[in-house]
């Protein structure tokens, strides 16, 4: 995994535990799995355009998330990869709209152009399991 992959997959763990604790704060600390469907309703309204983008790509990432197993680690972990590589491609969309940094936006350009070949590999891989992958994204 690159440093960056790296950052990134750090960035979504630090992000859906704090979500999950807030989560668990609201619930009275029940320790009930947090409802990932909630955070589509998350009002996003107040925010500046580009963390909408972010943020939207976020909420897309774990809305379509497989939430039950297929029963193939192999293929979990890939149906997993494929929203949250989504999710990095959004996200560098929405800088590529927004930002004006020129380090920053090709830095957005490699992660699309990376994690887009990395979504047909996995895809590929699973269809050779004979699972079927998640839709395409737009």
């Amino acid at each position: 995994m690159t440093k960056l992959a790296t950052l990134i997959a750090g960035g979504v763990l630090a992000l859906t535990a704090s979500l999950a604790s807030a989560q668990d704060d609201q619930s009275g600390g029940s320790g009930q799995m947090m409802d990932h469907g909630a955070m589509g309703q998350m009002d996003m309204s107040a925010m500046p355009e580009h963390m909408q983008g972010m943020m939207g790509a976020m909420q897309t990432m774990m809305q379509t998330m497989p939430m039950e197993s297929s029963g193939d680690p192999d293929a979990d972990f890939l149906l997993m990869m494929i929203p949250h590589h989504q999710s990095a491609i959004d996200m560098a969309r929405a800088e590529l709209e927004h930002g004006d940094d020129e380090e920053t936006r090709a830095m957005a350009q490699a992660i699309i152009d990376a994690q887009e070949q990395e979504i047909a590999e996995m895809r590929a891989m699973l269809e050779r399991m004979g699972v079927e992958p998640p839709a395409a994204s737009e």
